[in-house]
Parts: C-alpha cells; structure tokens; sequence
C-alpha cells in the first residue's frame, strides 16, 4: 500500500504506537535492565532503541537527512520513569518531524543508514515492521518472566480458537 499523504499514515502509525505502550506498560519497574542473556537488549535499551531510532534514524532519512542515531545506551535515559519519558519525547519530535512530509517528499527518495535508496514511504512502512519486531521481543520477555500481557487485538488466541468454526 502507497502512502501518498502523511496524515493517514500518522493515524495509523499512532494505533501502532498504543499497542506498543499497552506492552511496555507490564514491564515491572524493577526489570526495566532485566535482559535474557548477557549481551542482549535489556527492556530498557529496547524501548530506548526504538525512541532513537524511530527520531534519529527513521525521521531524519525519510527528508533525505543522515542518521544521527545515538545508540541504545542508559547514559541516553536511565530508570524506568526517565526511559518511558524520552521514549515518549522522542516520539512527539518524531512526529513533528513526520507532519513535514509533503505528498512529494513521500514520494522521494532516501537513503537507510546501509547506504540503500528507497522511497521515503516505504521506509515509514519499515519504521513499522521494526517497531512490531521489537514489540515481540518485549511480550517474549516478559512472557519468559512469567508477566501477564494484554491480547494484542483484544482475544488471546485460545479465545479465538473457541470462538471459530471447524
């Protein structure tokens, strides 16, 4: 599917967005640096990775600019108040940044920090299938720490299974 104007796009994107913070609302404060293994994203450097990627990656390549992503580290928002406050800034500049999109800049050209030409829409369409990758890593691990998580569409899949013919 095409995005010819931002806004639609923007309100998509938004519903998106509130899935993602449903999760990451069950993230118990005392695990926010929990991480399945050494070496491996924490829940804070996740929800980190996906604010400074979404703002200085996603946002500044899609107007043709170059990256500036920071990295994922806690010296960018450390515990669980600080992350959740920039995750939500870098959100808001995000968007702000988003609604500059004119019809003929989506239909432009940009290049991903690989050096890849792309069209501007379809790299707003790869923003989201990061944020949903990342999404799942969340319910994971919280999934590996025993923590309830809410059904992503409203059933779990049980539900669905006994709600269906056959």
């Amino acid at each position: 599917m095409e995005i010819t104007t931002i806004e639609p796009f923007l309100h998509y994107y938004e519903g998106i967005r509130e899935r993602t913070r449903r999760v990451i609302r069950c993230i118990p404060p005392d695990h926010f640096d929990w991480a399945p293994a050494p070496g491996k994203f924490s829940f804070a450097d996740l929800i980190r990775h996906l604010a400074a990627t979404e703002r200085w990656m996603f946002a500044e390549n899609v107007h043709g600019w170059p990256s500036r992503y920071p990295g994922h580290g806690p010296e960018l928002a450390d515990g669980p108040e600080a992350v959740l406050t920039y995750f939500e800034r870098l959100h808001a500049e995000a968007m702000a940044v988003f609604r500059e999109l004119t019809p003929e800049g989506l239909a432009g050209r940009c290049k991903t920090p690989a050096g890849t030409e792309i069209t501007a829409w379809k790299w707003l369409r790869a923003m989201v299938e990061h944020e949903v990758h990342h999404r799942g890593q969340i319910y994971l691990m919280l999934g590996q720490l025993g923590v309830e998580t809410p059904p992503l569409y409203g059933l779990t899949a049980e539900e669905v299974q006994a709600r269906s013919e056959g």
